[in-house]
């Protein structure tokens, strides 16, 4: 009878495959050639090491200061351990590249493409950020701005019963139908969060087209509940290949086989996702058209945070615009990249080309972490600051609280950006949407309650220190 041992004995490694294994053996008695060749049918892969050498990969930035150059330092770093990847073959960091966790995570910026593998970590939990574009005409901008106050969601959750949109059938069948997206609290996010545009960089944008005159309205954010859920399924099922495939892997650059019947399956969700996300946009850029009476003149939109096909090549873009017609199916325009609020969103075309791999930059991305440019800016109040950096424009934060890493000066020189853009041969700006104003979340959790409790709490403390200390003080008188 043949055992575990026996197996382990002829140089192969444990694993639940043993039990099914074992059985097949000992029932058909096999020995010899047949067992080999019976085992060479089910026994695991070898495991895939790192590469000994990481993968060039393309550098379409510079640096100007003393902190850009740390910053690219460290995205440099970053792509160098992650290009170590056994499935990587390619690779390309943009303008606006910056870290976006610790060393040998993909940078904000990043393109990174792995052959027959899908990695949920570098797509990241926002899965599908996206900015879509409608052309209202000649509709007056602050008309539009205020009318958007009152129909977008922005924060946590999603929005309350009576002010839901309706989630359309066919997207709501393609939820149950995938095993990553039937959970009951995914199809809850599903409907919940249509219509909602998050925190953080997301913004709800109105501007004047430099070519037309046109108002114009801009929308950025991306899957929100569905697609963070879908994240966290897919990185629980890319660790599991990771442990059994490639062990050396990193655990966040893990990855699904594509050609798994769970590779296909994500690859099937991530498609319901984009969908998803898309009509996102299209429920608050519908909605404020009914709602001014305004006839569309144009409309188109691109995600720049995705995972793109081509044949068994699959490209993970973290904050990157694809311009190559192969990545996007509903091509209906030029692509949006937006800068900062006070500064014009570019509209651009580009074709692919050796060092963009069919990609431009998503933004303007940051030199500095947001606790770290909050830390640059002590001794100026918030007010200050936001009087200073967003004259001219009307800004607004939709919880009326100033969030300081998200004026201008939290980016990178948008001058800069757009001149490497440029220099590098990355796409060409064929118009600009100037800005009248815009709308972002702003600091929501100044008022949250977990925030409110921790300052009570804290004070509590202090309160009581003192108490102690005014104690000790008539102790000692």
């Amino acid at each position: 009878m043949i055992t575990g041992n026996d197996l382990v004995n002829l140089g192969l490694k444990p694993g639940k495959w043993f039990k099914a294994a074992l059985e097949h053996i000992n029932t058909h008695n096999l020995e010899g050639d047949a067992l080999q060749t019976y085992l060479n049918t089910v026994k695991p892969a070898p495991e895939l090491p790192l590469l000994a050498q990481p993968v060039p990969f393309h550098e379409n930035i510079r640096a100007d200061s003393a902190v850009e150059q740390a910053n690219i330092d460290y995205v440099r770093q970053s792509m160098q351990l992650l290009m170590r990847t056994p499935t990587v073959v390619a690779g390309a960091i943009m303008p606006d590249a910056c870290p976006a966790g610790p060393l040998g995570t993909i940078p904000v910026g990043g393109i990174v493409v792995a052959r027959n593998a899908i990695h949920p970590g570098m797509h990241s939990a926002d899965i599908c950020c996206s900015v879509m574009l409608t052309n209202l005409g000649q509709a007056d901008p602050k008309t539009v701005l205020d009318a958007a106050q009152q129909i977008t969601h922005f924060g946590p959750g999603g929005r309350p019963e009576g002010q839901q949109f309706a989630l359309p059938a066919d997207i709501e069948a393609e939820f149950r139908a995938n095993p990553f997206l039937n959970s009951a609290r995914s199809l809850k996010f599903a409907r919940e969060h249509l219509g909602t545009q998050g925190d953080g960089n997301h913004f709800l944008y109105v501007g004047i087209s430099r070519n037309t005159g046109d108002t114009v309205l801009v929308t950025h954010h991306g899957s929100r509940g569905p697609g963070a859920a879908l994240y966290t399924q897919g990185m629980k099922v890319a660790e599991r290949f990771r442990q059994a495939i490639s062990p050396e892997t990193a655990p966040p650059n893990a990855w699904i086989p594509s050609d798994s019947a769970e590779g296909e399956q994500y690859w099937a969700a991530l498609q319901t996702i984009r969908k998803w996300t898309k009509q996102n946009h299209l429920c608050l850029h519908d909605a404020l058209a009914t709602e001014l009476g305004a006839t569309v003149q144009q409309r188109f939109w691109n995600e720049h945070n995705f995972v793109f096909r081509d044949g068994d090549l699959y490209y993970h873009a973290k904050g990157a615009t694809p311009l190559d017609p192969k990545f996007m199916p509903d091509i209906t325009g030029p692509r949006i990249i937006p800068l900062n609020m006070a500064q014009p969103i570019l509209i651009v075309e580009g074709t692919t080309t050796a060092n963009n791999l069919g990609f431009a930059p998503h933004g303007a991305g940051r030199n500095l972490s947001r606790t770290r440019h909050k830390y640059s800016k002590i001794g100026q109040t918030k007010e200050e600051l936001f009087a200073a950096e967003t004259q001219g424009i009307d800004a607004r934060f939709f919880f009326n609280q100033i969030d300081i890493s998200e004026l201008p000066s939290a980016y990178k020189d948008a001058a800069d950006v757009q001149r490497q853009i440029t220099d590098f041969n990355l796409a060409t700006t064929v118009d600009e949407i100037r800005p009248y104003g815009c709308i972002m979340a702003g600091d929501w959790e100044q008022d949250a309650p977990w925030r409110k409790k921790k300052l009570a709490k804290e004070a509590a403390r202090l309160a009581a220190d003192d108490s102690q200390a005014d104690g000790s003080a008539l102790t000692a008188e």
